[in-house]
């Protein structure tokens, strides 16, 4: 197991530009959680948590702390996709690794882009 490790960090080193990628990716995602994390506050006013198109209300509401989810889901994001990219990397080439890091670097924009929504942000987009 040490030396898959070592042999998928080699990989990672030598390809700069997904490293790059995979760095660009966690930055943003601690950015982002630093952002979101500054602008929550405890408080009564309840956030929408989910939608539903069944039933009569169709706004779901939750807790001030149900905020620190979209935080979680970011950092989940970013730490899941770059070891994924090193995974397509090792298997099944450059450009699929490339492809899929982009696709997390996307995530998180959007998935920031919509938290910052939710809590009532101005956003940077």
């Amino acid at each position: 197991m040490k030396k898959i490790i070592k042999n998928s960090i080699k990989q990672l080193i030598s390809d700069r530009y997904l490293l790059s990628l995979v760095v660009l990716m966690i930055l943003l995602a601690l950015l982002a959680s630093i952002l979101l994390g500054m602008s929550i506050h405890s408080g009564e006013r309840q956030l929408v948590s989910h939608y539903s198109a069944f039933g009569i209300t169709h706004f779901y509401f939750d807790k001030w702390y149900y905020s620190f989810v979209f935080i979680a889901f970011l950092l989940i994001v970013a730490v899941l996709h770059s070891i994924v990219s090193i995974k397509l990397l090792l298997t099944k080439g450059r450009p699929m690794a490339i492809m899929f890091a982009w696709f997390g670097v996307g995530l998180i924009i959007v998935g920031f882009a919509t938290a910052s929504t939710i809590l009532g942000l101005q956003t940077l987009l």
